[in-house]
């Protein structure tokens, strides 16, 4: 669990530094895609320790493999926890936005702004300042995690 954990930290930190110092001087979408894909690892280290910590505490059997299965998993297991159910709500959210047709707007400019299209209706709009919320929603996730769950 704690060398997951500890992943997840270091996940971290690379996404705090492409976000405060590559994306303040480049701009642009890849980015921001990347940032949003160092988040995805950063919750697939936590989702991984949660894993570990269902099955030392005998409520799961088995590992899944596959990521939507993981975080299916962990929303039983954890139905009761309404912040780990919404992170991996978001999380599922993150996987949808890097894997769908993306445009960019505004590159090389303040306002840059990635538009994944996940699904005709359903339009997902990422610029700076959402990414920024993006990135503290990860942080406090694996804070609650150490400190609330793994004890």
């Amino acid at each position: 669990m704690k060398r997951y954990l500890d992943e997840a930290k270091e996940e971290l930190k690379r996404a705090d530094h492409l976000l405060y110092v590559s994306l303040k001087y480049t701009r642009t979408v890849d980015v921001i895609r990347s940032v949003i894909q160092r988040l995805i690892t950063t919750y697939d280290a936590v989702i991984n320790a949660l894993l570990e910590y269902a099955l030392k505490k005998k409520k799961i059997k088995t590992l899944p493999t596959a990521p939507a299965m993981k975080a299916d998993v962990l929303k039983n297991v954890f139905k009761n926890d309404e912040k780990i159910v919404d992170n991996l709500n978001f999380y599922l959210l993150l996987r949808k936005i890097i894997k769908a047709k993306t445009t960019k707007r505004e590159e090389y400019r303040r306002h840059v702004t990635m538009t994944a299209h996940i699904t005709p209706t359903q339009v997902v709009e990422v610029n700076t300042d959402i990414l920024k919320e993006h990135y503290f929603k990860t942080k406090d996730f694996l804070e609650y995690v150490k400190e609330e769950v793994i004890k």
